[in-house]
């Protein structure tokens, strides 16, 4: 069955980024190697994968050999490190600055759980006042989470260099607090 997974900010190919987030790998080359483990080890071929950005900071052939290692139909969502990104544009299923997704499931009121997808954390969104959830990247763990809000930080550093499948971010968002403000 085809599942649906989200992810942020791998950063493939930067090795500042081990020092800049301190990241537990000794180099560049045993980071790319341990996402791409790590995400393949949740994502199968099928499945459908939501990148919120940040994926790549490198050369275009070091970017297209990292992203032809990944598993999954590749949707990215841009974020404000691209540049490698943008020269294998054509390989992902689709590129946009935001995008609204509706997952169907039975357990949610009117059967359609409404996600805002972002590279970038917000205080309100579309929706916000009516259960639909905002996932993000960007900040790699430096933001306070929100108990009251039904957002969070998508990023590898605040998952332990994983995707998240719907039913994780499912599971995280039924634990907070949030409360209809209009009844």
């Amino acid at each position: 069955m085809r599942k649906i997974f989200f992810t942020s900010d791998h950063h493939f190919g930067h090795t500042n980024i081990i020092k800049f987030c301190n990241r537990p790998f000794k180099d560049v080359a045993e980071m790319n190697r341990e996402l791409i483990r790590r995400w393949n080890e949740k994502i199968s071929p099928g499945d459908d994968v939501y990148h919120l950005g940040d994926f790549a900071l490198t050369d275009r052939e070091n970017t297209l050999s990292l992203f032809e290692q990944l598993n999954g139909n590749i949707h990215l969502i841009k974020g404000n490190h691209e540049g490698a990104a943008m020269n294998i544009q054509k390989k992902f299923i689709w590129v946009k600055d935001y995008y609204e997704l509706k997952v169907k499931d039975p357990e949610i009121k009117n059967g359609v759980q409404r996600i805002i997808l972002f590279h970038y954390a917000m205080k309100v969104w579309k929706g916000s006042y009516r259960g639909t959830w905002q996932l993000y990247g960007h900040s790699h763990g430096n933001l306070p989470d929100d108990p009251e809000q039904l957002a969070f930080d998508i990023g590898v550093d605040c998952h332990d260099f994983y995707p998240l499948s719907y039913e994780e971010v499912k599971a995280q968002m039924s634990a907070k607090n949030w409360i209809p403000p209009f009844g």
